[in-house]
């Protein structure tokens, strides 16, 4: 609201002195051509009178001089130059009179017919003059009169023009005045605002830049340094040690129960666990050392003149009990817990990259031993980086090569022994390292990135194989297949499963995919949840996979989206012993059945076992006690013999299925 009401002011803003400036213009060249046309008149008006009384003058001076030539020429000597003279005159009179009728003045116009009767006058006493030799001169009366007139006419023409000048001159002064405070008005109204919103605009274009290179290295929520900022200076902090001949020392820090608090308290919990672990780390931390958040809940602690372990050991175990202390939110106690790995040069390593990468390594490694605590990295866990990258290396020849298999692991219904599915798992032969399991290589190729191409080869893979059991006949209820929430993010995943199955022509039916919560979880961002639906409607089925290990497990269990739950191994294994496990499945059970969703138990390796699991109500299962995951061949096989068969699982230890 605010930046809409900033833009409509400057858009008021522009539009004031927008106005104001061709107002200004307009007034401006109304004034210079009213100035200009005004002086323009007053100027034609001072330079007639000017003309006037110099043509006055000059008739004055030729009256004089015609009447003594007149007088003293007796012989007629001068004859030819008196008539030019009064020819002159005569010249002038006419002009002078023409003058004069362009005035408006009434007495200027009296003045003009006493002057044209008492210049006719003279100029006919002058011409009779020429003619007499006894008389001498003109006659004074006329020449005394025209005399006078054009002393009246001098006297009040310099008056009028010394008059119009005065005027001239004030119009001068007004129009300077007016221009200066029509500038000042300009000045107020226009370029003062103008100078003012440029003034405020360039404030505000350095806050930008200030806030802009305080955001390039700054963590927006919590406002530590950033992964850029630790990026670009962290080599040169390494060299500033390495300069002193002191070691640096580097922790990496993980919220062990974040995704809990987010799932369980919701995000703005998150953020105020996030802010509140940001602080203490501040708190705990000299000024010269480096506090950065990476992104989620990890963070970076970089210490200068780290000293010795023990040093190192101190300051870790300091920051940890400060982190782990207890939060309170909205009077809830919120117990965020973190653990940190520890790497330091030169021991660890000497380059930014792998300084990060051990501490995460080590950090990894506190996880393993429970949280809540710290571990440094060690030559065991440089051994294990060094399988890691080779498995990685490995990974993508494997990729390369499509070594990697699928095995099927049959599912049966609890009630008549029927199979109800098999499910796809991965599995990799290693050329050297032989079989490599899936715990081991999953969760690297999922870091590296190479999980979705892996799945999306083992998808092809069962769905071909199953497609070949349909077609010849053989009853393997539906194929289950894995998914990870790398695969369902991939914008053309979609696109990709419904081409496979037409490729192969497996009956979308006859295909299940299983999906944890934790894909659903993070749905808010890519929209999985309406993928998932799309799927769903053109009847695949969808499985929520290791039900009850998950933080909001009820929430999703909706039949109009869900097909069946798998109940996670760790609540059947021992089942038949443990007490609290058998009353967990009993009440996921209960729940499946009341909502109408299937329900099978994975991971029952004994007789006892699936017997509690028949007795709890039960409808399906899959574990070692049905069968091991197998090669295509001897899935096959086993499908086509436990049909022939129609063994039914029992609850009599002696009938195994």
């Amino acid at each position: 609201m605010t930046r809409i009401d900033s833009r409509k002011g400057a858009g008021n803003l522009l539009l004031r002195i927008k106005y104001a400036y061709w107002l200004a213009v307009l007034v401006i060249t109304a004034m210079a051509t009213v100035s200009f046309a005004m002086l323009g008149t007053m100027m034609s008006g001072q330079g007639r009178d000017t003309a006037i009384v110099m043509t006055a003058n000059e008739q004055r001076e030729l009256v004089r001089d015609i009447g003594a030539r007149l007088a003293l020429d007796r012989s007629g000597a001068d004859h030819a130059r008196i008539v030019r003279m009064i020819e002159a005159y005569s010249v002038n009179h006419d002009r002078l009179l023409r003058d004069l009728a362009a005035g408006s003045d009434a007495g200027v116009a009296v003045i003009g017919k006493t002057l044209e009767r008492a210049g006719s006058a003279f100029a006919r006493s002058a011409e009779a003059g020429l003619g007499r030799t006894s008389q001498a001169g003109v006659d004074a009366v006329a020449s005394g009169e025209i005399l006078g007139i054009y002393d009246t006419l001098v006297a009040h023409f310099s008056s009028r023009a010394a008059a119009n000048a005065v005027t001239i001159g004030a119009w001068h002064r007004n129009l300077f005045v007016a221009m200066i405070g029509m500038i000042v008005l300009v000045i107020v109204t226009i370029f003062r605002p103008l100078s003012s919103a440029i003034s405020r605009n360039a404030h505000e274009l350095v806050e930008a830049r200030n806030s802009m290179a305080y955001a390039a290295a700054h963590d927006g929520l919590t406002g530590l340094r950033n992964r850029a900022f630790l990026l670009d200076h962290f080599e040169s902090m390494i060299s500033g040690a390495k300069r002193r001949g002191e070691q640096l020392a580097v922790l990496q820090i993980d919220l062990d129960g974040f995704k809990q608090i987010n799932d369980t308290l919701g995000h703005a919990a998150g953020d105020h666990v996030l802010v509140e672990t940001a602080e203490r780390m501040r708190q705990s931390c000299r000024a010269t050392d480096l506090c950065v958040r990476l992104g989620g809940d990890e963070f970076v602690i970089v210490l200068n003149a780290a000293g010795d372990t023990q040093d190192i050991n101190t300051v870790a175990g300091r920051i940890l009990k400060r982190i782990n202390e207890p939060m309170s939110y909205e009077g809830a106690t919120i117990n965020a817990g973190a653990s940190a790995g520890i790497a330091v040069f030169p021991v660890d390593a000497d380059t930014a990259e792998d300084l990060l990468v051990h501490a995460d390594l080590a950090l990894y490694d506190a996880k393993k031993r429970g949280g809540g605590n710290f571990a440094f990295f060690s030559d065991e866990l440089r051994r294990e980086l060094e399988h890691r990258k080779q498995l990685e290396v490995d990974l993508a020849r494997a990729i390369e090569a499509g070594a990697f298999d699928v095995h099927f692991q049959p599912q049966i219904s609890l009630g008549d022994g029927t199979v109800a599915g098999v499910e796809a798992l991965v599995r990799w032969n290693h050329p050297d390292r032989g079989m490599v399991a899936p715990n081991d290589f999953i969760p690297v190729a999922e870091k590296i990135g190479l999980m979705a191409t892996i799945g999306r080869m083992v998808i092809r893979k069962a769905i071909a194989r199953a497609a070949e059991w349909h077609r010849e006949g053989i009853e393997f209820g539906r194929l289950a297949v894995n998914i990870s929430g790398t695969e369902v993010r991939e914008p053309d995943f979609s696109e990709f499963l419904f081409e496979a199955l037409a490729e192969f022509g497996l009956p979308p039916t006859k295909l299940s995919l299983e999906i944890v919560e934790s894909v659903i979880l993070d749905d808010d961002k890519v929209g999985i949840a309406s993928r998932l639906r799309k799927i769903r409607a053109a009847g695949v089925h969808l499985e929520l996979d290791d039900f009850g290990t998950g933080y909001a497990s009820l929430s999703h269990v909706n039949p109009n989206e869900i097909d069946r739950l798998k109940i996670d191994r760790r609540f059947v294994q021992n089942i038949d012993d443990n007490g609290d496990n058998t009353k967990i499945v009993k009440a996921i059970t209960e729940l499946a059945r009341g909502l109408g969703i299937s329900i099978i138990a994975e991971g029952a390796e004994t007789q006892e076992e699936l017997n509690q699991l028949v007795a709890i109500g039960c409808e399906q299962v899959q574990g070692y006690s049905i069968a091991y995951p197998m090669p295509e061949a001897e899935a096959g096989d086993w499908l086509r013999v436990h049909a022939a068969s129609k063994r039914v699982v029992s609850l009599d230890a002696k009938r195994r299925a």
